[in-house]
């Protein structure tokens, strides 16, 4: 199978498309999510939006760290997985010191597409907000940059989300 990337800003339409894109490789569909619903007081709300907005039709695994594992242990029942997102778990992994960001990233691209099921990834850019002062954010959005790019070179197929709109890069 084949690995996607769906990037673009905030509120671009991002989850939305990756859901329909997993959606037309068949019924068998999980959702990776990689936000952990304490980390932030408004994450719970945000949460339950993206429950309802992606249905019923996805078997949700809560996974703010090990992506890959998740691979590992289930791509096999699935027609596609939707991992959202990478920016996030890249965030988790900086912030808990729960190994080394770009070996883990390492780890779930090369898996990724390789797996046997689409897997189809939501990401953010992290250079069009805003400034970021503290070493931690710095590292975040150096890791991230990274990922980012490497999950693009990787993917088979990339989307960058402009207004709710896909554009299709490769």
């Amino acid at each position: 199978m084949a690995l996607v990337v769906v990037g673009g800003g905030r509120r671009s339409g991002k989850s939305r498309y990756a859901h329909a894109l997993a959606s037309a490789h068949g019924p068998r569909l999980a959702f990776v999510a990689t936000m952990r619903p304490g980390d932030d007081e408004e994450n719970p709300d945000k949460i339950a939006a993206a429950r309802q907005e992606r249905g019923s039709g996805f078997v949700t695994f809560e996974e703010p760290l090990d992506i890959a594992g998740i691979l590992e242990q289930r791509a096999s029942q699935f027609d596609a997985i939707v991992v959202d997102d990478l920016t996030v778990w890249v965030s988790n992994l900086v912030m808990s010191g729960a190994g080394d960001p770009e070996t883990e990233a390492a780890r779930f691209l090369a898996l990724a597409p390789n797996c046997g099921t689409e897997v189809v990834v939501v990401t953010s850019d992290v250079d069009f907000g805003f400034p970021v002062d503290s070493a931690a954010s710095r590292q975040m959005r150096r890791v991230a940059g990274l990922v980012n790019r490497q999950a693009a070179e990787t993917a088979s197929r990339l989307y960058w989300m402009v207004f709710g709109i896909p554009k299709r890069i490769r």
